[in-house]
């Protein structure tokens, strides 16, 4: 869900296979971390300003974002359609001390795109979760109705700018994103939106690869539900 290995722009089916459980069991089976395990960098300065309550982190991978939340007191449900990603977020916040904090479930996008069923969130994050356009809307308006009322939704995901930079490959038409497909979808740009938009910015930050430092640019979106 987060990014693609392969060097060619994918057909929508090759998209969507990069959705599945048996891709991402199979790349979270063939090493002990992926990720970092650090939280990123824009749900650490987007949740400095709120009140820990309870959390929903959507594609939560190895759960370096969920067990942070945790630790700074939240309440955090993490959802993934990899089960052994799951089992690592699980060992992660016990090993962490945040076990009885964190619950973790099951997430299928294109099978049914609320990740939480009826359940809702003061706090729903998602990050770097890039689907297929065609899919885009419908996946996150289900994400979107995880949120409580006077709740946020923190959408953090790749720009499309670091493909003309060539900090990144483009798999696909539309993969990257910018904030207003979000606000678009969500209709959070329609003056009777149920949505404030508090953030829609496309900030730049550094980032390390083995060639050395990288400038790469984010799009970050943080709505809040009025009603």
């Amino acid at each position: 869900m987060h990014r693609h290995e392969h060097h060619h722009d994918q057909t929508l089916a090759e998209l969507r296979d990069a959705l599945t459980a048996g891709f991402w069991d199979e790349r979270y089976g063939g090493t002990d971390r992926v990720w970092s395990g650090r939280p990123n960098q824009r749900l650490v300065e987007q949740t400095a300003d709120l009140t820990p309550g309870t959390a929903l982190d959507v594609a939560c991978g190895e759960g370096g974002d969920a067990v942070w939340l945790a630790k700074q007191g939240w309440h955090v449900t993490a959802v993934d359609v990899s089960e052994v990603a799951l089992a690592k977020v699980a060992a992660h916040a016990e090993d962490e001390g945040v076990g009885d904090r964190t619950k973790v479930g099951f997430y299928d996008a294109l099978a049914d795109p609320r990740p939480a069923g009826h359940h809702r969130f003061d706090l729903v994050t998602v990050s770097f979760l890039h689907v297929p356009q065609p899919d885009f809307a419908t996946i996150y308006r289900g994400i979107a109705e995880a949120v409580a009322p006077g709740g946020r939704l923190l959408v953090t995901a790749h720009h499309p700018d670091d493909v003309t930079t060539g900090a990144r490959h483009d798999h696909g038409p539309g993969l990257m994103f910018e904030p207003d497909r979000v606000l678009g979808a969500l209709g959070a740009d329609q003056p009777d939106s149920v949505w404030e938009v508090e953030v829609a910015d496309t900030p730049v930050r550094e980032q390390a690869t083995p060639d050395g430092p990288l400038l790469v640019r984010d799009t970050v979106v943080r709505l809040r539900r009025r009603t």
